[in-house]
């Protein structure tokens, strides 16, 4: 009868354990699928932390250039920064925020802007800036919001009628840190460039006969022909510049808004009136 006894608790002892043997390994994978849940969980939330961010301060803070006509220029009078990127900005604010006046533009050049948005004092560039796979490797890019093409701004009357005109004699005029630089010194080698902090100085050394021609891309030559009619922009564009919105790597949710702002714009017709107002014609379709 003891005998039996103990055979009876011994098997009660053998259930309970094996009982809490399944237990443990229930309760093991409710901590693997929360760790799992809880990774996703902490993604989404990465994602949307930019967002989240602009959202908390209230505005957008945005780099773009104070001395590129047409596209961002400073009125020294007013104070003012007006152009195609600056428009754009502002429906990107309108976008997020709901307002486009909140929003706080900073100056950026060619060479400060993607330090300026990776140490986190802007939240995105509009500057002119030319999607490359150079730059994919530090900055996000926006879909293409303009398409440019390089070429070249001279006197009028000067024997540099294009690129063909270009020599290694040539001394060409450029701003510090566009891939302009890069470009002419491929399409010429052996070329002399003098590089400028930005396009204004660029121009001004060429009008004081510093240089034979400044490279950049076609539209911003266009903003600054206009603002003298004794230089022109000539010959055919000899580079393919497609203009995009440069954010922090992995801000994802920052692209999907930018991307969402400028679908939106081509949508209802508002992407062509800005074009229209600071170029001066239609896109091409």
């Amino acid at each position: 009868m003891n005998k039996l006894k103990s055979f009876k608790w011994l098997s009660v002892l053998i259930v309970a354990a094996l009982f809490v043997i399944a237990g443990c390994g229930n309760n093991n994978n409710a901590g693997n699928n929360t760790a799992a849940s809880g990774g996703n969980a902490a993604g989404e939330a990465a994602d949307s932390a930019a967002i989240a961010k602009i959202k908390e301060r209230g505005k957008l803070l945005v780099g773009v250039k104070y001395d590129t006509r047409l596209f961002g220029l400073k009125d020294p009078a007013s104070g003012k920064v007006e152009g195609f990127d600056i428009d754009i900005s502002k429906a990107i604010a309108k976008h997020i925020l709901g307002d486009e006046n909140a929003i706080e533009l900073k100056e950026v050049t060619s060479k400060t802007r993607i330090p300026m948005l990776n140490n986190g004092e802007i939240d995105m560039v509009v500057a002119t800036m030319t999607i490359t796979e150079e730059r994919k490797k530090e900055v996000d890019f926006s879909d293409v919001y303009f398409q440019a093409g390089q070429s070249l701004l001279v006197k009028k009357g000067s024997p540099i009628t294009g690129l063909e005109s270009v020599t290694k004699d040539t001394k060409i005029l450029g701003s510090k840190g566009a891939t302009s630089i890069k470009n002419i010194k491929e399409k010429v080698p052996g070329v002399t460039v003098l590089e400028f902090d930005n396009y204004q100085d660029a121009f001004a050394a060429l009008k004081a006969g510093q240089g034979d021609a400044l490279t950049t891309d076609d539209a911003i030559l266009y903003g600054m022909a206009s603002q003298d009619d004794g230089y022109e922009v000539v010959g055919k564009p000899f580079t393919d510049e497609p203009y995009g919105i440069a954010v922090q790597k992995g801000n994802t949710d920052v692209v999907k808004a930018i991307n969402d702002t400028l679908a939106e714009l081509k949508a209802n017709g508002e992407y062509d009136a800005i074009y229209t107002k600071w170029i001066g014609k239609a896109p091409a379709k």
